[in-house]
């Protein structure tokens, strides 16, 4: 079985399903439970964070430790492939491996608000990793010039993440005549590496790998949350 963990990133995308066991945004314990129902191989994509508690990495630890192969791309699933890269977790797309890599480093990057499972994860602001794809294709096109291309950069980035919607960021950057011209360019950076990953995922074989060798270490925390599932 492989589990594919994805909401806004695929949003209003259409991608075949065939053959993944496709579950919406992660959570803390959703990963866990893949494991113990089956999972050969886990895809995290999308997560969700600030109002529950988010993907543990000892939930991933576990995964691995099990011999299941566990892929992270584009968002919460791009910071986690970075932080748990030295225990075998996969860095997929450029995105996942900047994070990786160290030559991005802030959580924020990648971050969105979205809707409801109900409106089906719905984008409702932009991740800064889509505004800088976006600059530079409206550089590239001639639908900026690069001194407004900086600026609508160094103003996306001065905006809080829930709050950094296309039109917040033509306001802030003093360049609200750019608004159509962003929207034309728009390229979905995480969207792109989201459809990577998916396109790794399937090429898996069927079956868990061996166990790494190192030690998956039950720790207090890891048997207080085991006692707190079970209940």
């Amino acid at each position: 079985m492989k589990v594919l963990f994805v909401g806004p990133s695929l949003w209003g995308v259409s991608y075949d399903p065939y053959g993944l066991d496709v579950r919406p945004p992660a959570r803390q314990g959703d990963l866990h439970r893949a494991v113990l129902e089956g999972a050969d191989a886990i895809g995290l994509v999308d997560g969700v964070f600030g109002f529950v508690p988010s993907v543990w990495h000892k939930e991933i630890l576990f995964a691995l430790k099990q011999g299941v192969r566990v892929l992270g791309a584009a968002s919460l699933g791009a910071l986690r492939a970075a932080e748990c890269a030295p225990f075998g977790m996969e860095a997929v797309g450029p995105i996942a491996r900047s994070y990786r890599d160290g030559h991005r480093i802030e959580d924020a990057d990648v971050c969105l608000a979205h809707a409801p499972g109900e409106l089906d994860f719905m984008p409702l602001s932009e991740p800064l990793v889509d505004v800088e794809a976006t600059v530079v294709a409206m550089a590239g096109r001639g639908l900026a010039t690069q001194s407004e291309a900086r600026d609508l950069l160094a103003a996306a980035q001065s905006i809080y993440f829930a709050d950094r919607t296309v039109d917040e960021i033509v306001s802030t950057a003093g360049l609200p005549h750019l608004r159509a011209a962003y929207r034309e360019a728009r390229i979905g950076a995480k969207t792109a590496d989201a459809l990577l990953l998916i396109e790794h995922l399937r090429t898996l074989p069927a079956g868990r790998g061996p166990a790494p060798d190192w030690q998956f270490v039950e720790s207090d925390a890891w048997r207080h949350y085991l006692r707190n599932m079970a209940a």
